[in-house]
């Protein structure tokens, strides 16, 4: 899958390719003969079926890899990850790798690992053993470019911005068997910029538990699977999609920001209208401040719809920098 900008938010010079250890991701390692039943029971996504990745191979694909939410009993977004199913042999039991935001990987290997009880399955938070590297390449060739032996290896949805497509892998290495992995600030400027025009969300601490899945669009990125049996929140999230209740929806914006107002540059941060100073109307997902240009800043931001019909959208308060919106490279799933 390749994700488009029709309208990217500012115009952009890229790196033709670029690798960086990402000091925000984590990984959680559910591991175990029941591990996908437990999974199954636990997430947005169906993780049956899933493809097994080998040492030396990569994940990618749908057959292979899998967007995933974990919602709380009220369909709350407590986590987001992307999901690959890496066994330690051809005959070693599933072990399932999910790359989470770092801030959360602790209390959400916690929460699951509730749910072992007598089960054959071990969650573990795996984040201080591995390292999680982010490249990003242009030429169609990403996978003979690194040694992937050793590591497991997930490939993103592509993202095309200005006439490049860009592959994205995430490469989990453990600590104990890579030379230290150092952060490229251009790279990591780069592939996060990558992230937040990709329209993906990924739920970190500042926004855990504030979205419905479909407030992020995450039904329209393959998150959620409504066929599959029941989770935590599923309820909530059905009634959502089939009754047409979703008002609030993930957005593409952009900003040109002073120094002063760089700290507006984060998850979690509140929206306003230009109409209502009292109540925001939404909140920042995602923010990528691209390394060429400081003070220009990309943005994902779930807003109300009837804040986008006329009007200014305000950063961090009611006088706040101006919010411009972008398009998304996706149709919204209309069921």
């Amino acid at each position: 899958m390749t994700l488009s900008p029709k309208n990217p938010p500012m115009p952009m010079t890229f790196l033709n390719h670029g690798s960086s250890l990402l000091p925000n991701w984590g990984l959680i390692l559910v591991e175990g003969p029941d591990a996908a039943t437990l999974l199954q029971s636990q997430l947005s996504n169906s993780v049956l079926g899933l493809k097994r990745t080998l040492s030396g191979e990569m994940a990618q694909g749908l057959s292979s890899v899998r967007l995933v939410g974990y919602c709380s009993p009220k369909g709350r977004l407590l986590a987001s990850a992307w999901l690959g199913l890496f066994p330690e042999s051809p005959d070693s039991d599933d072990r399932f790798a999910l790359f989470v935001s770092k801030d959360i990987a602790a209390s959400i290997a916690k929460r699951l690992a509730m749910y072992v009880l007598r089960s054959k399955v071990k969650v573990v938070d795996a984040s201080n053993d591995w390292e999680i590297i982010g490249t990003y390449r242009d030429d169609q060739n990403l996978e003979s470019a690194y040694q992937l032996n050793n590591s497991l290896v997930l490939r993103m949805p592509d993202v095309s911005i200005s006439n490049h497509t860009f592959e994205r892998l995430l490469i989990a290495k453990r600590k104990s068997e890579s030379s230290e992995s150092i952060i490229e600030v251009d790279a990591l400027a780069q592939w996060d910029c990558l992230e937040v025009l990709s329209g993906i969300p990924r739920i970190v601490l500042a926004t855990q538990e504030q979205f419905v899945p479909q407030m992020v669009n995450f039904e329209s990125v393959a998150g959620v699977d409504f066929k599959k049996g029941c989770y935590p929140g599923q309820e909530i999230v059905a009634r959502s999609q089939y009754r047409g209740a979703v008002k609030r929806r993930l957005q593409l914006a952009s900003s040109n920001l002073s120094a002063s107002a760089l700290d507006f540059a984060k998850p979690g941060v509140e929206l306003f209208h230009e109409s209502d100073s009292t109540q925001p109307c939404g909140m920042v997902v995602l923010a990528a401040t691209k390394s060429e240009n400081a003070d220009q800043v990309d943005f994902q931001i779930e807003c109300k719809l009837d804040a986008l019909e006329n009007g200014e959208i305000h950063l961090g308060m009611p006088t706040g920098p101006v919010l411009k919106i972008g398009t998304l490279p996706y149709p919204l799933l209309e069921i």
